[in-house]
This record gives C-alpha cells, sequence and structure tokens, in this order.
C-alpha cells in the first residue's frame, strides 16, 4: 500500500484495494441547499465519495464548491468538478484554497460542456489553461507548494487527491489512451470514465491500458448510467458526442415491461462485468436527475455495505 498523500477517504479505501463506489449529485438551479443534503443522506452509506458538478451542460447551478460544503455538513465525502471553461488560472487557484479550506479533499479536472449547450449560449468560454494544464496546476500547489507563477505558498498547501476524466469511446480510438496517459503523466491520481455501455470496446481499451502500465500509475473508475427509458437509450446513442451505446442494450430496453428496473438491471450487469477487468479499481454511477436509485443499483451489485 503506497503512502497517502491526503487526508482522503477516497484515496484511502484505493489504496487499501477496495473497489470502490462514487455516485453524482447535480447542483440545483437555485440557491437552496436542502436538495444536497437529502441526496447525501441517501447516499452516504452506498457510496464512497460524491461527485459535485461544475455547471454541467453548462447551465448555471449553484457552484460545485458551495454543494461540497453542505455534502460535507451531511457526512458525506465530496468530489469537486472544476472546469476551466469558466475560470483563468486566477480564479482557479483562488476557487482550490477556498475549497480545500473549507474541508474539500478530492478534485476532478475537466474541461467542461461548450456553452453553446447551455442556457448562456453567448457566453464567452474561458479556456485559459486546458484540463491537462489544470491537473498539473493542482499538482504543482500540492507537491511543490507553489502557485503557477512559481511562487511560493509558504504555509496550508492545499493538498488534494487529484483526478481527471478519460472517454474510452471517442476517436480516434488509439488516441484515448495517449491522452489519458497524458493526465497521468500530469499527476493525476485517479480517472474517472465516460459512460460505459459497449463493454467490448472498453475491453480493448483497458488492454491498451494495461500495455502502457497505466492501471499501476492511476486508479481507473469506470462510468455506469443507469438508463430510464429507450428514449434516453436513443438519445444517447444517436445525439450524444463520445457515447456508444449498443443496439442490444435499445432493444432489451424496448421491448421491457418496465423500462427503469431493466435499466438498472443492465446497469448492475455492467457493474458486475467491470469488476472483472484487471485495472478497473471501482465505479463511478452518473444517476442524472435519477439519484434516489444509486443505493439500490450498489445493493443489487452486491456492493453494500460500504467500507467505513
Amino acid at each position: 500500500m503506497s503512502e497517502p498523500k491526503t487526508e482522503s477517504k477516497l484515496e484511502r479505501l484505493l489504496n487499501e484495494g477496495r473497489f470502490v463506489v462514487t455516485g453524482e449529485i447535480g447542483p440545483p438551479k437555485h440557491a437552496g441547499g436542502d436538495g444536497i443534503k437529502h441526496h447525501v443522506e441517501l447516499l452516504k452509506n452506498h457510496v464512497d465519495a460524491m461527485n459535485l458538478t461544475d455547471n454541467q451542460t453548462a447551465i448555471v447551478r449553484l457552484s460545485s464548491i458551495a454543494a461540497a460544503a453542505h455534502v460535507l455538513a451531511a457526512g458525506g465525502e465530496p468530489v469537486i468538478q472544476m472546469t476551466v471553461r469558466d475560470r483563468n488560472r486566477i480564479a482557479l487557484q483562488s476557487d482550490l484554497l477556498g475549497a480545500y479550506s473549507l474541508g474539500v479533499r478530492n478534485v476532478l479536472c475537466l474541461s467542461g460542456d461548450h456553452q453553446s449547450f447551455g442556457n448562456h449560449p453567448t457566453a464567452k468560454n474561458v479556456y485559459d489553461i486546458d484540463s491537462i494544464q489544470l491537473v498539473q496546476t493542482v499538482k504543482g500547489l500540492r507537491d511543490e507548494k507553489k502557485f503557477l507563477c512559481g511562487e511560493e505558498i509558504k504555509e496550508h498547501e492545499p493538498r488534494f487527491f487529484i483526478g481527471a476524466v478519460a472517454n474510452p469511446f471517442g476517436d480516434p480510438f488509439a488516441y484515448r489512451v495517449l491522452r489519458l496517459e497524458k493526465k497521468v503523466n500530469a499527476g493525476a491520481d485517479f480517472i474517472q470514465t465516460q459512460a460505459i455501455f459497449d463493454m467490448d470496446r472498453f475491453e480493448k481499451f483497458m488492454a491498451m491500458v494495461r500495455e502502457r502500465g497505466l492501471h499501476k500509475r492511476v486508479k481507473i473508475l469506470a462510468g455506469v448510467m443507469p438508463l430510464k427509458s429507450v428514449g434516453a437509450a436513443r438519445y444517447m446513442q444517436k445525439s450524444v458526442s463520445g457515447m456508444i451505446v449498443p443496439d442490444p442494450i435499445i432493444d432489451r430496453m424496448k421491448g421491457a415491461g418496465d423500462p427503469k428496473a431493466e435499466g438498472v438491471e443492465i446497469c448492475v450487469e455492467q457493474i458486475k462485468h467491470l469488476q472483472t477487468i484487471e485495472g478497473v479499481a471501482g465505479v463511478h454511477i452518473m444517476a442524472v436527475m435519477w439519484e434516489d436509485i444509486i443505493p439500490t443499483i450498489v445493493e443489487k451489485a452486491g456492493l453494500y455495505p460500504r467500507p467505513k
């Protein structure tokens, strides 16, 4: 077991070799925190950490850092998502300091959806640095005790467990592993993937990961997403870039008497399959606007109770 870099519970469980489970909570489009607290109460005994999305799909929501404060107050382990879409390097580092001061110990670095998808399509993207440079920045704050400009942090440096994202399904396929390797080289401690439906393609991706030895350098959490309806499955198949939903899944959802129950069953089967793949250290459950189903999925997958 490697020496811990941070005070993160998520890091500790991964270092212990536990098959971890993370979930996701979408902050609301208002200033109230009761909904987040409600979801934390539902999830905190079934997941090891909870992602708080950062203005997902470029829609204005309660900030991920404020949402994380509610998670901490309710007894959960937050993972703040931080996009480079909305902030320059000054604001990113300032928010990281602020989040750490509140007790947040996990951060997921990502680019963010283009603003044209959201409710302010004429907003200006920032992209002062990219997501890989953000990983490097967080690592520099922690390990070198320096801001991105090189100035020394004289005390109370933010010691985050650093996450990044990977999409095993984008094109060109061979480049997916190269991009993952860049994020690992930049300092990513853990990876959460895009939602996986095509297990054969993901198996090929993981074989490429193992060929490069990346599974020994970073903890990979495979993303899963329960489907609510055949319409949702078709939408992701045809309209979501970088998502592959095989026809047999569409057919199963189409023929199901209870599509939601079938969607849960498919998700549970996927989790059990992912547990057999060398290099997969856990799963990240993205139940978009359906957070209440996560405990059921975790229990049906045989992953309950969670380690303390």
